[in-house]
């Protein structure tokens, strides 16, 4: 073991993520008492809203990885969430309830006669839980809520999946012709805590540069995500830890004057290292790249509104983790591990999506994808076909 004048270096390392932790949760609860001074109760109010979905789905042409094929699917799902939040001039505190299977973070959704026999109750779990702040140009937060760093689609992380954990976010005053606005974005999540030290927890950390430029009709977005200790299993089922290192640039450009027709480009890579990895098959420890193209027209603000957009994705083994990011694109999974989870990396694939808004608080949504893997876990690649049809209401 390695020592200068007394000190352990590798304890010294062990040490230093824990150090920043606790210096980022001291700056946030020294914020928050600066503005405790400062708050005025008399505009503070208790707000409810939930939401509730009706889903009818159909999967087919889906190909396993042993060349046979999944039966043709039709399923009738719902979701319902519903929460409460209390607000003054400076800071919020909420919760918010969900269905949903327990194990599986990314879906909320239940499916019609899916083992939930007449008379039977169905899952409901805690979806969100925090404290935020802000004043001046920031704010933070504390607790379980959503992903609060900049994303134009859920092939990198999942709108269903709210992490856990500590943010902070600071706005920083600009006076450019070119540049809007700037603000920095930071947060350190717990994945899984292994109640030792900090550096020993599964954990996602990420820090992020939002811009608006030229009006707001260019966003731009460099990001930095990294995740320590990550099963490469779902669930229990892990046999082995890996570590990712994402660097991801996030853009959207409003190519028509009335800003209605929109590019947004997504591009990530991990530098983590895997090439000494024995654990990870020689074909996949280069799998590291991956990049979204959208275009979409229109936004859903009020009545008789409508929306289109088309996605093409192209996302290798390693550019995301795949049982944290979306599982609507494909039925692939972690079954076979006993796990529900989806997989949806190692993939290439279309989405069209249109949608209507009906009223203030009722919209309907067509959704397809055609997607094709990428790598073969054995000897076919898998596929698959899926179409979706939401209505949506919201309370």
């Amino acid at each position: 073991m390695i020592s200068i004048q007394g000190y352990n270096i590798a304890k010294v390392k062990k040490n230093a993520l824990g150090l920043r932790v606790i210096l980022l949760f001291i700056g946030i609860f020294s914020f928050g008492i600066q503005l405790l001074g400062q708050s005025k109760d008399d505009h503070s109010n208790l707000t409810f809203q939930g939401d509730f979905r009706f889903r009818l789905e159909q999967d087919w042409n889906s190909r396993k990885s042993d060349g046979s094929y999944r039966e043709d699917r039709t399923r009738m799902r719902y979701r319902l969430r519903a929460g409460v939040k209390y607000t003054t001039n400076w800071y919020t505190t909420g919760f918010q309830l969900r269905t949903g299977n327990p194990n599986k973070q990314q879906d909320p959704q239940l499916t019609l006669g899916d083992g939930f026999e007449e008379f039977s109750t169905l899952p409901i779990g805690l979806d969100k839980l925090y404290f935020q702040g802000a004043a001046l140009k920031s704010k933070f937060w504390i607790g379980k809520n959503a992903f609060p760093f900049k994303k134009t689609n859920e092939l990198y992380w999942s709108d269903n999946v709210n992490p856990e954990g500590v943010y902070v976010h600071k706005g920083i005053s600009v006076e450019n012709e070119i540049l809007d606005s700037l603000d920095f974005r930071l947060g350190h999540f717990i994945v899984s805590t292994s109640n030792e030290s900090f550096a020993k927890d599964a954990y996602l950390q990420g820090a992020q540069l939002y811009m608006k430029l030229m009006q707001g009709k260019i966003e731009l977005y460099p990001s930095l995500y990294i995740l320590k200790n990550i099963p490469n299993i779902p669930d229990g089922n892990a046999s082995f830890l890996l570590d990712y290192r994402l660097l991801h640039i996030g853009s959207s450009f409003h190519v028509l004057n009335n800003n209605r027709l929109t590019l947004e480009l997504e591009y990530s890579h991990n530098i983590q290292d895997y090439d000494s990895n024995l654990s990870i098959p020689r074909e996949f420890r280069d799998q590291k790249n991956g990049f979204v193209v959208g275009l979409r027209y229109n936004e859903l603000k009020e009545k008789k509104d409508w929306f289109l957009k088309l996605s093409y994705a192209y996302l290798e083994q390693y550019a995301a983790l795949d049982y944290l990011a979306q599982n609507d694109w494909a039925r692939w999974d972690y079954s076979a591990f006993e796990s529900p989870d989806g997989r949806l990396t190692n993939l290439q694939g279309v989405e069209f999506v249109a949608a209507y808004q009906v009223d203030d608080r009722v919209k309907l949504t067509m959704k397809y994808y055609k997607v094709d893997q990428l790598l073969s876990y054995g000897v076919e690649k898998e596929n698959g076909d899926r179409i979706r049809f939401d209505i949506d209401a919201r309370f």
